[in-house]
């Protein structure tokens, strides 16, 4: 996994996931979460692929049961927000940190990595 340093060519590059899908969440330590997302990507002539983001240094976070996650709505795909202190992972469209904590789910942490798959 690689370190995800430019967020916003990031969130471009995949059209912030709107309508893709939110795979899985792994909680594989107190402080460590783990997303799979899929989506279009623009780097790919819009193919689908997955997206494996590792959450580290994770402060606080509102996770859903795994079983729910095939029905959140991602017709306004994820928001990622770097406020200078942590970075913030919500669904929706979200502007600021607080509007993401009002997210159906979210993630605050102190760094993002990521892996790119296969759809």
């Amino acid at each position: 996994m690689k370190p995800l340093n430019d967020i916003q060519t990031f969130l471009k590059r995949f059209d912030n996931f709107k309508d893709g899908e939110f795979r899985s969440l792994e909680v594989l330590s107190p402080t460590v979460m783990l997303v799979t997302l899929v989506g279009q990507d623009e780097a790919r002539a819009f193919d689908w692929v997955s997206m494996k983001l590792e959450f580290n240094g994770v402060s606080d976070a509102r996770l859903l049961d795994e079983t729910k996650l095939s029905l959140l709505d991602m017709s306004d795909g994820i928001s990622i927000i770097n406020d200078g202190s942590s970075l913030a992972f919500g669904i929706g469209e979200c502007y600021n940190v607080p509007s993401i904590k009002n997210s159906s789910c979210f993630i605050e942490s102190s760094s993002i990595r990521q892996e790119e798959g296969t759809f």
